[in-house]
């Protein structure tokens, strides 16, 4: 199945530069998979615009230089291709050709895998620099520079420093896909068979099109991911590659962080690591965008009480369930590893994946107005006292949103509710007069008796030392499904 979800607000820009007037830059990125190249395809085939793609590859940097050297000349006489050893004397000279070939009429120069010609041509982003100021941004250019090698791309094109700072028009980071494209991507699954879809694969594109929906979700992961010589046992190291020479050590960490350990300190602890590393190897898997350090959102800004969490689900899924497996799969001896995974699974999308797609509909659910009160951040929050699964807060207006994550299979009673509004006290702020809302997801409902708590939090408004309840909402999978959807593009 091979399908195009999603992606409105990118293509809609892609339309925008290519119907200014002027020269226009637009640099993309995002992880390996995330569909960076589908959405070039894509935008080409259905705007059916004047447009040469070319892709880099690892390679020398003649060969690179050549390749594209017979791309632009052959898009310029297709009728009279390039020889085999045809190229340009400099990629100046190249890049001359593209500027004569967008002299009179639009066109839009897509470079995907950038990174890879920075990776044997450093000085390239300043040589690039140089021909955009002085001939190629008065010319009739679209010029898109694509690449996975997130930290390189920042470095190269976002930061202050880089060459090509302040060149480009627009920039966009390509998210995965939300999970509230899934209703319309996977039709023959119920919501909890996509939320376990969306805890292994994230949204992925190039992983959902693995999925066949005539299977369960159980024979998908035999098929997928625990059969001998499998694609994806392969690219949690393809995705590191790309960062790291000698993964050892940021596999550990990941496998650390997967099975439990948050501070440096369990890090450490965990993989043996000296202390003084640590920082160095989360700070790098940081800046590839698969880890993140989260603090408390009621903490002091400057709170040195962060937690670390494996942000891609895949990796994630990964080196929690398989990674330790990889003898037995290797062998075909499968049940062990699913018998594991059946195990676990409820509480790894409780703890994991419910979480953050509660999260995603407070921080969508304010934007719409379906809240009484819009957060500036949605994250969690906890202290020594206490944990929070959800949390939004809008420190000017002094209005905080505190929720509670089930992932259980029976409805839940009133005391978790109870429970929630008890936790206010530990978890609000000192300083300041706060409003605060309360949430209650659970994937199969709530009781009469949770409900006849919320009906009374509704009627007689419940206070602390320095906050006044503002009321208090409660929803099921079905209902978060359902808003996700009409909320996702």
């Amino acid at each position: 199945m091979n399908r195009f979800l999603g992606r409105e607000r990118e293509l809609g820009l892609l339309d925008e530069l290519w119907d200014s007037s002027t020269a226009q830059m637009l640099i993309l990125y995002g992880r390996r998979r995330v569909g960076k190249t589908a959405l070039l395809s894509h935008w080409m085939k259905a705007s059916q615009k004047r447009t040469l793609y070319w892709v880099a590859t690892p390679s020398s940097a003649a060969n690179q230089l050549r390749s594209f050297s017979q791309a632009v000349f052959n898009f310029a006489d297709p009728n009279a291709p390039a020889t085999e050893d045809f190229t340009y004397g400099s990629w100046e000279q190249a890049w001359q050709q593209v500027a004569w070939l967008s002299q009179s009429e639009r066109l839009a120069l897509f470079i995907d895998e950038f990174t890879y010609l920075l990776a044997v041509t450093p000085e390239l982003a300043g040589k690039l620099q140089n021909f955009w100021d002085s001939t190629l941004s008065r010319s009739n250019l679209v010029l898109v520079l694509c690449g996975s090698h997130l930290g390189m791309m920042k470095r190269e094109f976002l930061s202050y420093q880089a060459p090509l700072y302040g060149r480009a028009s627009a920039k966009i980071h390509l998210p995965p896909l939300s999970f509230g494209i899934t209703r319309a991507y996977f039709p023959k699954y119920s919501a909890v068979d996509r939320v376990a879809i969306y805890s292994i694969f994230g949204g992925i594109p190039a992983y959902w099109e693995r999925i066949d929906q005539r299977q369960s979700v159980s024979k998908n992961i035999l098929r997928q991911l625990l059969r001998p010589n499998n694609l994806m046992q392969s690219e949690p190291r393809l995705l590191l590659q790309d960062f790291i020479s000698d993964p050892h050590n940021y596999v550990a960490i990941l496998d650390a962080i997967a099975n439990g350990a948050r501070t440096p300190k369990e890090i450490e602890m965990f993989t043996g690591l000296p202390n003084v590393q640590v920082p160095k190897y989360l700070s790098v898997l940081i800046d590839a965008g698969f880890v993140k350090r989260m603090t408390s959102l009621t903490s002091k800004p400057n709170s040195r009480s962060g937690r670390y969490h494996i942000i891609d689900p895949y990796l994630r899924f990964y080196y929690r369930f398989l990674e330790k497996r990889q003898d037995q799969i290797a062998l075909g001896i499968q049940e062990p590893a699913l018998a594991e995974i059946s195990k676990h699974m409820l509480d790894f999308i409780g703890t994991h994946t419910w979480r953050e797609i509660c999260r995603e509909w407070v921080l969508r659910a304010g934007a719409n107005g379906t809240l009484p009160f819009m957060p500036d951040e949605v994250g969690s929050a906890w202290n020594k006292q206490t944990q929070i699964d959800v949390a939004g807060i809008n420190r000017m207006e002094k209005t905080l949103i505190l929720g509670e994550c089930k992932w259980g299979q029976n409805a839940i009673e009133r005391p978790v509710l109870s429970n929630l509004v008890e936790k206010a006290d530990q978890i609000v702020p000192p300083q300041g007069k706060w409003r605060v809302y309360f949430l209650g997801f659970s994937r199969s409902g709530w009781t009469s008796g949770a409900y006849a708590f919320r009906e009374t939090i509704e009627k007689m408004p419940v206070s602390g030392n320095n906050w006044q309840s503002a009321g208090m909402k409660l929803l099921d999978l079905e209902q978060v499904d359902l808003d996700l959807e009409k909320w996702s593009e």
